[in-house]
């Protein structure tokens, strides 16, 4: 280590059963420092977070590098949140605010990119559409607080209240937005209930 560079020490948390990747496996072992809690929560839910962080965002690439920045963030975090009832909201805080983040660079960036010239081959028009399920198409084009609700809720699996507390926003908020995204959908795809 350089000269003039302090350690950093990590001490053990005390992390309770929250974290099981599945209720097969059990409770995970009662003392973690930070990395090897990044490491197990990792390990057990990084590909379901991916898949969110994809619904949200509309790409795998992108969705996988939020949440690896989620874990870094809960990394650093680590000390502040103590235990594994934590931890795992705070990956999914960190998801909804880095896939927002995401979007809203994009939309700047779209709005500041120059215009093709008419008459001009552009590469998208050139390149073979590729086939997308009538639902993901559906959910990409609601409001993001609304596909942010369903997101977490109907494919998260998470109640209202966890959604509310990924999303920044009171349960009533997110029944609010569950309740606006299901009708939208059901006027997109036809369907009856």
């Amino acid at each position: 280590m350089a000269a003039g560079k302090h350690a950093i020490t990590t001490r053990p948390i005390d992390v309770t059963d929250g974290v099981t990747a599945d209720a097969a496996l059990g409770p995970v072992p009662a003392r973690w420092d930070a990395d090897r809690a990044v490491t197990v929560m990792f390990g057990e839910h990084y590909r379901a977070l991916v898949r969110m962080a994809a619904l949200l965002v509309g790409d795998v690439a992108t969705a996988e590098a939020i949440v690896q920045e989620s874990f870094v963030a809960m990394h650093g975090a680590w000390r502040r949140l103590r235990d594994s009832d934590k931890a795992l909201p705070y990956l999914r805080q960190c998801l909804v605010n880095r896939s927002r983040s995401v979007l809203r660079h994009r939309i700047v960036i779209g709005r500041n990119r120059s215009k093709p010239k008419p008459g001009l081959p552009r590469a998208e028009r050139q390149a073979l559409p590729l086939p997308e399920h009538a639902v993901v198409r559906a959910l990409r084009a609601l409001p993001l607080r609304q596909r942010e609700a369903l997101v977490l809720t109907y494919y998260g699996g998470l109640t209202e209240a966890q959604a509310a507390s990924a999303m920044g926003i009171s349960p009533g908020a997110v029944k609010s937005h569950l309740g606006r995204a299901v009708e939208a959908l059901r006027a997109v795809l036809g369907t009856e209930t």
